[in-house]
């Protein structure tokens, strides 16, 4: 039994010896490490929603210590990347499809090459708001839109009409030729083929000024009151005959006090280096109203000249049941330089007296010599 013990002994101190003569750390036989890689490796996708074409790209498997994904778009560096256990790449693409290829290398140094079909699709953008600022024949267009990447702006105005390009944040601006009806298409690009769109129905007038002939569809006559029961309204001609056949003319309906009137603000104004006679067509419906006077009053002088800024001339009625043409000569009024521009227009009818209810017709403002 003595021997025994001393041969169990040896040969405990023999296997500790064989024991420790392995280096710490990790088995160094690799042998099987190639099929634990190639048997759980995948790959993954996550596509951004939001139009950027950002991928998010995650190699996985068992036992790889490093993966090179080549993305399938791009050059040079920007092409590929190389990625640690664990980690992910972000790379744009534009929409499309693509082949993503990633070359896997385990512990033991040996690789397994895997290729990926990727389809980018951006989606439409939604959202879309189309903010629209008119002046005259002169508008400026700009848009906002969720997941947008630019926008393309047509206005309406051309045959085969090519889009203007418009940066996200932008302002664009167009002068259109004529006035006119047209149909503003605002177009929202995903950056890829879906698209959202707005169409916006726009009225291009022409700017206000003389000659004044209320048959300019496009031109907005405004002739504010101010007095008691003051009104103005474009109307049909009460009698199309005589020196006047046009369709259109202005109709005046006298307020209470005697002081009252209308004001219109010109987008032209009236330029005394054109002409200092105002000629005007008026029909007069009451013969009681034969010898009563229409004011035109010429205010806001450009640099303030004359002093007031206000040039008045009142002319009377001379027939009723016909039109006839006033004429208001400012060439005798003193104080008025050559070249003098008025920006706003007055009218008053028998100032002299209060009363409400008068009705003249007015049609043709011109400047002339």
């Amino acid at each position: 039994m003595k021997h025994n013990n001393i041969n169990y002994v040896f040969l405990l101190l023999l296997f500790v010896a064989v024991s420790c003569s392995k280096k710490d750390g990790i088995n160094q036989d690799t042998s099987s490490l190639t099929n634990v890689a190639s048997s759980n490796l995948t790959k993954i996708f996550d596509i951004s929603s939001d139009n950027s074409g950002n991928v998010k790209i995650t190699p996985l498997g068992e036992g790889i210590s490093s993966s090179t994904v080549s993305f399938g778009h791009g050059t040079g560096a920007a092409g590929s990347a190389v990625v640690t256990p664990g980690g992910n790449v972000t790379h744009s693409y534009p929409e499309g499809s693509y082949t993503v290829t990633i070359v896997s290398k385990d512990l033991a140094g040996h690789e397994l090459t895997t290729s990926y079909p990727l389809k980018v699709t951006y989606v439409a953008p939604t959202n879309l708001s189309v903010n629209l600022s008119q002046t005259a024949h002169t508008l400026q267009v700009s848009a906002t839109a969720t997941y947008a990447a630019s926008f393309l702006v047509y206005y309406g105005d051309v045959a085969n009409e090519v889009g203007t390009p418009m940066a996200l944040g932008a302002t664009v601006t167009h002068v259109y030729a004529t006035s006119g009806n047209y149909n503003v298409r605002v177009v929202a690009l995903s950056g890829g083929v879906a698209t959202s769109e707005k169409i916006t129905a726009i009225k291009v007038t022409d700017p206000f000024g003389f000659p004044i002939t209320f048959d300019n569809a496009f031109v907005s006559y405004f002739f504010g009151t101010f007095g008691d029961n003051q009104a103005f309204t474009t109307v049909a001609n009460p009698s199309a005959t005589g020196l006047n056949t046009s369709a259109s003319v202005g109709k005046f309906v006298k307020g209470f006090q005697g002081w009252s009137g209308t004001y219109s603000p010109m987008d032209l104004p009236i330029d005394f280096a054109t002409g200092k006679k105002i000629k005007v067509l008026v029909y007069n419906p009451s013969a009681a109203q034969i010898g009563q006077k229409l004011n035109v009053e010429l205010e806001w002088a450009v640099g303030g000249t004359p002093s007031n800024g206000v040039a008045v001339l009142k002319m009377p009625l001379t027939t009723s049941g016909a039109w006839e043409e006033l004429v208001f000569d400012y060439s005798g009024i003193a104080g008025i330089p050559a070249g003098t521009k008025f920006t706003q227009l007055v009218l008053r009818f028998n100032d002299s007296f209060d009363g409400a209810g008068a009705i003249v017709y007015v049609d043709n403002f011109r400047l002339t010599n």
